[in-house]
């Protein structure tokens, strides 16, 4: 249902707000998998002042609200998100060189970052080279991969918590398996210690990260990333393969033929069609190995009661 104080507020946002708005804004465009109902305000930063000025006006006015990046890791709900969307691209994407670390603003894509870390001759980023994902999006969930992860090249993290601009060092930060401190905040940007190196071969080791990828994951179709956080001393796919669901449909949506634990939108799936085949993965995958697999990604827009049976 639509919030009803946005009505009222979108004049008021208009009086300080430079960047773009606008209203009942569809989301798949902007979502790795495609799908996704419509935002009822879709609102795009100019920069970080623009940014805070926005965060504090819609916590004074109770509305609802989510930041959005290069929108992996979710699942926006066919009805769409009852509040306000804050796209962080087109306005906070800077990558810069600060006292000899690489600061990146919260919607800057990672290949962005990884590419510019390249370009210097800075290694240790190589693994991200083809995350779908953004700098803030990958900080909150310590996004990994090849056995490294976000938080082996942290420095600090600068983030909106509550109504306080903070800094926090990575040590402080409670990076863990895809979690982090910052799950109820709003990242502003990260600062990353990394190493030199001899910039053709880290553009050879990142050609070899890319390669793999592309022979194991579905990365020409949409998807919203890895569906599920690996289990303690397994792995997601292989349970999900054992159970013999790899191909599985639902709709237009597909268990990817070339990675089990992804899930893959051949062209119309629904957002319904992804949880119904999400809960078929779960319930198999249960009753085969008393093992209940857990999200990974980020169910938006649903009702609490459908977010709380996934978890």
């Amino acid at each position: 249902m639509p919030v009803e104080s946005e009505v009222i507020a979108i004049d008021s946002i208009r009086s300080f707000f430079r960047g773009r708005i606008a209203e009942m804004e569809p989301l798949a465009p902007y979502t790795s998998m495609k799908v996704g109902g419509p935002a009822q305000l879709f609102l795009e930063p100019k920069d970080r002042d623009d940014l805070l000025s926005l965060a504090q006006f819609l916590r004074e006015q109770t509305i609802p609200f989510m930041m959005i990046g290069r929108g992996s890791n979710m699942i926006v709900s066919d009805e769409g998100f009852p509040g306000a969307v804050i796209h962080l691209e087109p306005g906070l994407s800077r990558v810069s060189l600060v006292e000899g670390d690489v600061e990146a603003e919260a919607g800057a894509r990672l290949t962005k970052l990884v590419d510019f870390c390249a370009q210097h001759g800075l290694q240790g980023l190589e693994w991200a080279a083809g995350i779908p994902g953004s700098v803030g999006g990958a900080v909150v969930m310590n996004a990994g991969a090849h056995g490294s992860e976000m938080k082996d090249h942290i420095v600090k993290v600068e983030a909106l918590r509550g109504a306080s601009v903070v800094t926090v060092k990575a040590e402080d930060a409670g990076f863990a398996y895809r979690t982090s401190a910052f799950t109820q905040d709003i990242v502003l940007s990260a600062r990353f210690r990394l190493r030199p190196g001899d910039r053709e071969q880290i553009l050879r080791r990142k050609s070899e990260l890319m390669a793999r990828r592309n022979a194991t994951q579905p990365l020409t179709q949409p998807n919203s990333g890895s569906m599920f956080t690996n289990p303690p001393g397994t792995h997601a796919a292989r349970l999900i393969e054992q159970a013999g669901l790899k191909g599985k449909r639902i709709g237009d949506a597909q268990i990817s033929e070339k990675h089990a634990n992804f899930m893959v939108n051949l062209g119309s799936a629904k957002a319904a069609d992804i949880l119904r085949l999400i809960d078929l993965v779960r319930r198999t995958v249960h009753q085969n190995t008393g093992i209940l697999l857990q999200l990974e990604v980020k169910l938006v827009g649903f009702p609490e009661d459908v977010r709380a049976s996934f978890t």
